[in-house]
């Protein structure tokens, strides 16, 4: 990463950044990422909101869906998150669609999460700027299970056809992405089930990604085992003639991680430096861009480092910028610097949008909240571009 970056792509630009928010919008942006940079008050949110939710406790539901929800969320149902699919693609910029549930447990609502999922990919093949949707296996199936299954255990006959329904969840999802030409990502997980996840992903490459990239696996790159494993998995699917689908992400459960390998006397999985993570998740673009014939990968990051540096890539080595296999994700509300000017420089960049029942989605919020506030610090870079906006603008 010593040479120059692109030079026509400038994420200090908040005038292209912030282009599709008026002044009372912006202003509005500051008080709520304010607030969400106060690290007490994210704490006390954190633990406060799933109880008062269940509580139904006044003014609660409706404060949170004016605020964070409104920011982070693109609805509480498919049909809402159209308003934000078409803003976004006014400004040169596709959606990734997530329904934002996890962690079920019971066999209706598992069967839920893989009606709505394909409800999403039917709308996203009507739709050409919503190429993708994502899913989690934590929603189509009880965590339990997966975490069993990655022990070795041997599991029980009512655990065998629980499994056998997670196959089927996910292959009906898979095979309709495969019949509707739509990508589908599929979520990483914590360490302790991702074996199993990645198992079945692997299953499902094997069988849609013959021709094209539809499924997609997640590789979280603050693991120190990750940048082997996504090369294992591109070995792999040249070995079984299939194209490996890979969206790098650094990962969102350090602090879990870690206090999990502590409590039970196992290796910590994750890197011990913010710079390991860096070194290896770049290595990990670079090996994606190189490969770009044979992998189709997302830089699923909010670092600004990392984008440039794909877009650098893609530049020296005289790719297209909008060819398929090369994509960039932010989420939705957060790194508009990043994403609005990639869009404008023509790269293929989306951002990320869930949606759900407020219940559903509250986990999301949370970790939104935690990581940004204790780990990367993207509160206060948000907070610095929005200022900046807010003062080019004279207001």
């Amino acid at each position: 990463m010593d040479s120059e970056p692109n030079s026509s792509l400038d994420f200090e630009n908040t005038e292209i950044a912030f282009s599709y928010k008026s002044d009372k919008e912006l202003k509005r942006l500051k008080w709520l990422f304010s607030l969400m940079n106060n690290k007490s008050l994210v704490k006390m949110g954190s633990l406060f909101t799933p109880t008062a939710l269940k509580l139904k406790l006044p003014f609660v539901r409706s404060a949170i869906k004016a605020t964070i929800f409104k920011q982070f969320v693109g609805g509480e149902n498919l049909l809402d998150t159209q308003k934000s699919i078409d803003l976004l693609y006014r400004y040169n910029t596709l959606t990734i669609l997530d329904y934002g549930a996890e962690s079920k447990t019971s066999e209706e609502d598992l069967d839920n999460v893989m009606n709505e999922t394909i409800n999403a990919i039917e709308l996203a093949a009507s739709n050409s700027s919503v190429p993708v949707v994502s899913t989690k296996l934590t929603g189509l199936a009880p965590n339990e299970l997966l975490i069993k299954v990655q022990s070795d255990e041997a599991l029980n006959e009512s655990e065998k056809r629980e499994y056998d329904k997670l196959v089927y969840r996910l292959d009906a999802i898979c095979k309709r992405a495969h019949d509707l030409k739509v990508g589908i990502m599929i979520d990483a997980e914590e360490s302790w089930m991702q074996i199993s996840i990645d198992d079945l992903v692997n299953q499902m490459m094997a069988a849609y990604n013959k021709s094209s990239v539809i499924v997609y696996n997640t590789f979280q790159l603050y693991r120190n085992d990750k940048l082997d494993y996504l090369k294992l998995s591109h070995e792999q699917a040249i070995a079984e003639g299939y194209l490996l689908g890979a969206k790098l992400v650094r990962g969102a459960y350090m602090e879990k991680e870690r206090n999990y390998a502590e409590e039970n006397g196992l290796k910590d999985v994750i890197n011990a430096t913010k710079e390991d993570t860096d070194r290896d998740y770049n290595e990990g673009i670079k090996y994606c861009v190189d490969n770009y014939e044979s992998i189709a990968s997302v830089c699923a990051s909010h670092n600004v480092k990392s984008n440039l540096y794909q877009a650098q890539l893609i530049e020296e080595n005289q790719i297209e910028k909008t060819h398929p296999h090369l994509n960039f994700c932010q989420l939705f509300g957060m790194s508009d610097n990043i994403t609005f000017n990639l869009a404008k420089s023509g790269y293929n960049v989306a951002k990320y949008l869930p949606y759900g029942p407020l219940n559903e989605v509250v986990p999301y919020l949370i970790r939104r909240a935690q990581e940004n506030t204790s780990i990367t610090g993207d509160m206060s870079r948000e907070l610095k571009f929005i200022a900046r906006e807010i003062k080019r603008r004279g207001l």
